[in-house]
């Protein structure tokens, strides 16, 4: 018996912002001075840095929950299967659902349960939860849905990463142009067919590392200290994935029986596409390999950094042969998905279509 996908669904919000749309925020430093350079120059540097060209926002009457449903719904018509017979539902998230022009979160009831209830799903034993593991979540998610199939305690899960992010956002902080909104789901099941999840590696570093992303107030010193928004030490988060995520990427292959040269894809979180080449870059190094042409597809010029949204959403545009003739699967295709984020998380998984 093997876990595989077999159905897959994402939800890109239709709403476009791109870089110039950041040409007249008022961006300070974070002790709220006001920022040397004009935005203009910040936007170039930024694009470079990033590779961000644009970014997607969910419609104002959309939540969390709501594009979950949208990308739960593609994945479950994908699979063609009854939702009655899904055994768990696990959503991803890290900010419940925020209102539009509201940065306050609502996690009661749990993502979970509300998209249950969106699904009308009615069978009382097809339990839903919440996972809250920062961008890794989904890869998290994915990791103990396998757990469940694998004990005897599930026979089909959907596991979904959604977040908006956009209104978790401090409009003078530069770092706000990197986030983003999105879903993605994905239904894995027992399967006769070989492959599907190999192995997987998790990891969790908080002694020094937990603080690198974090709920912090405005860097305009004059709105209200209780408002609180996403932040983070970019600096650091990029030195410390260089530094780990390589080396789970490793342990993780070799534990799945294949080498390097077996890898087709690379679908790794997009936070920062410097960092990704540079974390892919190094995996190949400690084979004494370089980094093969389009092995690692990349949405975050259009898409930005959708956290839990993005490799689900990354698998399903491929799998739909939407990135192009470069990224398709074909059936035995090993592919890597792997994740760096808030915690600090990092996972990887080797899979086989």
């Amino acid at each position: 018996m093997s876990v595989k996908i077999i159905g897959s669904g994402s939800c890109v919000p239709n709403n476009k912002v791109v870089n110039s749309d950041f040409s007249n925020h008022v961006f300070l430093n974070a002790d709220g001075s006001a920022f040397k350079g004009n935005n203009d120059s910040v936007i170039q540097k930024f694009h470079k840095i990033t590779g961000i060209l644009e970014r997607r926002y969910a419609d104002d009457t959309q939540s969390t929950s709501d594009i979950a449903t949208i990308a739960a719904e593609k994945a479950i018509a994908d699979a063609g299967i009854d939702k009655e017979t899904i055994d768990y539902i696990i959503v991803a998230h890290n900010f419940g659902d925020i209102p539009s022009g509201s940065n306050q979160s609502d996690m009661i009831p749990s993502l979970g349960s509300k998209v249950k209830h969106l699904l009308q799903i009615k069978n009382p034993k097809c339990v839903a939860y919440d996972l809250i593991f920062g961008c890794p979540g989904w890869v998290e998610g994915m990791i103990q849905a396998n757990a469940f199939i694998n004990a005897g305690l599930a026979k089909r899960c959907l596991v979904i990463g959604a977040e908006t992010l956009s209104r978790v956002t401090d409009p003078h902080d530069r770092d706000s142009m990197i986030y983003a909104d999105g879903a993605g789901a994905t239904i894995i099941a027992q399967s006769d067919e070989k492959g599907g999840i190999l192995s997987h590696e998790s990891a969790t570093y908080t002694v020094d590392e937990s603080g690198f992303l974090f709920y912090g107030k405005s860097y305009n010193c004059e709105l209200p200290d209780n408002q609180k928004y996403i932040k983070m030490f970019g600096r650091k988060i990029y030195e410390f994935a260089l530094t780990n995520v390589p080396t789970a990427l490793q342990t993780c292959l070799d534990a799945s029986g294949f080498g390097i040269h077996d890898i087709k894809k690379i679908l790794i979180h997009q936070a920062n596409e410097k960092m990704d080449e540079a974390i892919v870059d190094r995996f190949y190094k400690l084979y004494g390999e370089q980094v093969p042409k389009d092995i690692m597809p990349m949405i975050i010029h259009e898409f930005g950094n959708s956290s839990v949204a993005t490799v689900p959403t990354l698998y399903d545009l491929i799998k739909n042969n939407q990135l192009g003739d470069k990224h398709s699967f074909a059936q035995g295709d090993v592919i890597l998905l792997a994740s760096v984020g808030a915690g600090m998380n990092i996972n990887a998984i080797v899979y086989q279509v």
